[in-house]
């Protein structure tokens, strides 16, 4: 892989998980991105924990040698169908996390629909994860537009995250939203959502080869097949999986990431890669697992 092209970064989220704040209550945003640069990465996704003051954050993470990459924004176009002051919000509140970011010189906006969504709830993430009616759709596909008109009048990028327990969750989700908006509203693709919704290494990759070109923005996460057939069988939530170990890092799971970096590599893709693998830091320290992500990815990639 060219390095010239490609970066690595990898996300807070494994020190102390946003959705789960006792997971990693203990660990400080310091020891966070001082492990995170001696694990050898150079990008850092934005968690909880970080401040919100760009003028502080931004030094804290130059002397670490440390970029922000991009930031998660929760998106509720779907809610705000018959609500027009929920719409007006969520676009201001668009705008002020696009400004944070681009302060911080990320280029991409990670964003997500999370109207509907049990991602955060006891809910069984199989089989009562929400779908949209044509209506709520189409006021969705609006509302991307809206937000990506926005970001590139500001030289940024809209990506939508497809994520497990929201209404763009599987391949078909997946294909609706990305056939239904403007060109310039991107993927940003998931291995470890992609395996886990749909299954198998083969559904991952079909993805992958449909959307390169229109992804933006990756996110690497292995998974552990043991536990994804745990939740099934017990009509587990998103949660209850992250807690026994869902996902994992690169190499670590059953993923087979060789084709994965061959077709990110021939497709010419630039732009960051990024190690998110929520787990439990008690029983997965963070830092042996950064450490272990990035010799992985040296191996397979010399990046």
């Amino acid at each position: 892989m060219d390095k010239n092209k490609i970066k690595l970064a990898i996300a807070p989220i494994g020190w102390t998980n946003d959705d789960l704040p006792d997971l990693g209550k203990e660990n400080t945003f310091e020891q966070c991105i001082s492990e995170m640069a001696l694990a050898g990465f150079v990008g850092s996704e934005v968690g909880s924990k970080y401040p919100r003051d760009v003028n502080i954050l931004k030094p804290m993470l130059k002397m670490r040698g440390l970029q922000i990459c991009n930031a998660w924004f929760s998106t509720f176009f779907v809610d705000g169908l018959n609500n027009q002051s929920i719409h007006d919000k969520n676009i201001q509140d668009f705008i002020e996390h696009m400004n944070f970011l681009k302060d911080l010189g990320a280029k991409v906006i990670g964003c997500s629909e999370q109207s509907l969504s049990i991602q955060g709830t006891a809910k069984s993430i199989f089989e009562e994860k929400p779908t949209f009616n044509d209506e709520q759709w189409l006021a969705l596909i609006n509302g991307y537009n809206q937000i990506a008109d926005i970001a590139s009048q500001n030289g940024m990028q809209v990506c939508l995250h497809h994520h497990m327990g929201t209404g763009i969750q599987t391949s078909q989700e997946i294909d609706r939203f990305m056939q239904g908006v403007q060109a310039d509203v991107y993927l940003l693709y998931d291995t470890g959502h992609a395996y886990y919704s749909e299954g198998t290494q083969a559904q991952m990759l079909d993805i992958l080869r449909k959307y390169i070109k229109r992804i933006n923005h990756i996110h690497l996460k292995d998974v552990r097949d043991h536990i994804v057939n745990e939740v099934k069988i017990n009509h587990l939530s998103f949660l209850d999986g992250v807690k026994k170990g869902t996902f994992t890092v690169p190499g670590d799971g059953v993923i087979d990431f060789a084709p994965v970096f061959k077709i990110i590599d021939e497709a010419g893709y630039q732009g960051w890669m990024v190690v998110e693998a929520e787990q439990d830091p008690a029983l997965a320290n963070p830092f042996e697992y950064a450490q272990k992500a990035r010799a992985y990815i040296q191996k397979m990639t010399n990046i």
